[in-house]
């Protein structure tokens, strides 16, 4: 039967299913499961803040559970892996077939940046650029600190990209070099021909078919959505969404459905299922797929997220790196995690249940034990802040400790905001 119309709690778990939640935990993830968790996704987000774990690491723990990080790590750093990285929706691992959909994005951005507001840049990394086009060329792929050197200017008020750095971002946007795999977490840069095979970008589809199978993949992912939904996972314009989502629609890959308490016409993709039930719990990343666009989070969920990372401590309302938790199909609280290597602790610096949502304690200090055990450490130690902080510590059977303000005191790495680099 055709579905015109959902629930809003359907719809939350269509959302979830589409995304790779419900289904039962495998003894052992192997590499295929990763790889098969990330096509679904089409994309892992990257972030390099690491206070509790990287962010692209976090979407295939919440879904599939512990897994090796160093199976993923050879899928998304290696020279010539299946994944390579770029602006997807933010910076992100992708596809590395999925490149040439994006080789439309690459001329726009080209083009942005000769707008009077941009050219500045341009123009003052472009002998820059060309060194470094012929220093790849001579020497091969290498990360931006192969090429640094103490006569590199520091600008902007957090990380101060140096003109090596800026230049070979600006390439890395047009295309003009790729990501070569990671070293550490320092992204490897590349000519094309170095890492690709020849012709590869020269054989992309024309904007509007790729811009087509982007909005059907993003559909797909998302299960169902709004155009806005639709769009903002690949960053799209709106427009262009719009006209992809018609032919979508007259293809009979996307279907029209009202849903419950959505003033906007949303689409459910044709392969969606609607689940009668959804079991799951989870500590979600910042920037996974369910949350990151924080419009249709509360619109879904109720749930109001703004990550409060570079909000000066004293106005932070929830702490520092708080992950949103998934109970079943709601979004029943929050946590600020710090995974304290040294210690081999797993703190939970604040802990919140949401006004209007029932928070399993004991669901949730079974999802933390997880957590702690797939990032090594022996013990969970929760501070006496925030509305759930309490019954975890009871669900965990740990004692209380005092939250002090180093807690609230942490800043971003320098490199916290230059995940591109």
């Amino acid at each position: 039967m055709v579905r015109t119309t959902l629930s809003a709690a359907e719809s939350r778990r269509v959302v979830l299913a589409a995304q790779g939640f419900g289904r039962p935990p495998a003894d052992t993830v192997v590499t295929r499961s990763l790889s098969a968790g990330i096509n679904r996704l089409g994309l892992l987000q990257i972030d390099s803040v690491n206070v509790f774990e990287r962010s692209h690491y976090l979407p295939l723990f919440a879904r599939l559970g512990p897994y090796d990080r160093t199976a993923l790590d050879r899928l998304t750093f290696a020279k010539r892996g299946p994944y390579l990285e770029y602006w997807a929706h933010e910076a992100a691992f992708i596809p590395r077939d999925d490149l040439r959909l994006f080789r439309w994005k690459m001329d726009a951005m080209r083009e942005r940046d000769a707008a009077p507001v941009r050219v500045e840049h341009v123009t003052r990394t472009e002998s820059v650029r060309r060194e470094l086009h012929a220093m790849l060329r001579a020497e091969g792929p290498m990360p931006a600190s192969a090429v640094e050197h103490e006569s590199n200017v520091r600008r902007g008020p957090w990380w101060g990209w140096s003109d090596v750095k800026l230049g070979l971002e600006l390439m890395f946007r047009w295309g003009d070099v790729v990501s070569a795999g990671r070293s550490g977490f320092e992204r490897v840069y590349a000519l094309p021909s170095q890492v690709l095979p020849a012709g590869f970008l020269e054989t992309a589809p024309a904007r509007a078919d790729a811009i087509r199978e982007l909005v059907g993949r993003a559909s797909r992912a998302l299960g169902v959505g709004t155009r806005a939904d639709i769009a903002d996972y690949y960053r799209l314009r709106s427009d262009d969404t719009a006209a992809a989502i018609a032919e979508l629609q007259d293809a009979g890959e996307l279907l029209p459905v009202r849903v419950e308490g959505w003033r906007e016409q949303a689409w459910m993709h044709a392969d969606a299922r609607v689940p009668r039930t959804m079991t799951t719990s989870a500590v979600l990343s910042p920037f996974d797929p369910v949350v990151w666009f924080r419009r249709r989070a509360e619109r879904m969920y109720g749930f109001h997220y703004r990550i409060e990372i570079y909000t000066p401590a004293p106005k932070r309302v929830f702490g520092y790196y708080v992950l949103p938790m998934l109970q079943d199909d709601t979004l029943v609280g929050r946590v600020d995690l710090k995974s304290d290597r040294q210690r081999g602790v797993l703190r939970v610096r604040t802990a919140w249940q949401e006004d209007d949502a029932v928070l399993d304690a004991d669901r949730l200090a079974d999802t933390l034990r997880r957590a702690a055990a797939w990032q090594g450490l022996d013990g969970i130690e929760v501070t006496d802040r925030g509305t759930a902080a309490r019954a975890l510590a009871g669900a965990l059977g740990v004692p209380l400790v005092p939250h002090v303000a180093a807690d609230d005191a942490d800043a971003p790495e320098p490199a916290a905001a230059d995940a591109t680099v």
